[in-house]
């Protein structure tokens, strides 16, 4: 039999070895990784060939988050010689949002999430990531993990909640404002 049907009694293969329930909140927080770069897929593909420099950055992310779930899937990342998650991937993140947020107006309230189709569907990318961050929060108070994969997915919500905003501003959809108590 081919690598197919082994998971039938609800265990899975750790990358680099070992087996653990699919229950196993390892498991859990890769599983969320992945449900978050097919989301971001999602996103690329509704951008529909617009906005390239938005779907490069996205593209890149979808990259950074195939090593965060190999990492989370290894009993030993580093004994496997994997490009663990490390300084440059978050200052890349951070170095994306700060030209972002160069092109936007300040926030000075809250903002509904919405707008466009693609930036509508940023700002569900963006909670999808907060969800991976608490999982991923749960099993370091568990297991050692490397706490770049933390910061690194702190900083992701924040890229994308700039890059719905300015696939919004881009499509000409201006932005929806709480009405209540300012930000500041």
């Amino acid at each position: 039999m081919g690598r197919y049907g082994r998971g039938d009694s609800g265990e899975t293969d750790l990358f680099g070895g070992g087996r653990v329930l699919k229950s196993d909140l390892r498991v859990e927080c890769y599983g969320e990784v992945d449900e978050l770069s097919s989301v971001i897929g999602l996103c690329r593909a509704l951008l529909g060939g617009k906005h390239f420099d938005v779907d490069q950055v996205l593209h890149g992310v979808q990259e950074t988050l195939f090593r965060v779930a190999a990492e989370l899937a290894a009993e030993d990342p580093a004994k496997l010689g994997l490009e663990l998650i490390g300084e440059k991937d978050i200052s890349a993140l951070d170095e994306h949002v700060a030209k972002i947020e160069a092109r936007l107006p300040q926030l000075r309230h809250f903002i509904y999430p919405g707008g466009s189709l693609p930036g509508s569907m940023l700002h569900v990318a963006r909670a999808v990531a907060r969800r991976v961050e608490r999982k991923v929060v749960g099993l370091s108070t568990r297991e050692s993990i490397n706490p770049n994969i933390l910061r690194y997915l702190n900083r992701l919500s924040t890229l994308l909640f700039a890059l719905a905003r300015y696939v919004n501003t881009l499509e000409g959809v201006s932005e929806d404002t709480w009405p209540g108590r300012g930000i500041h």
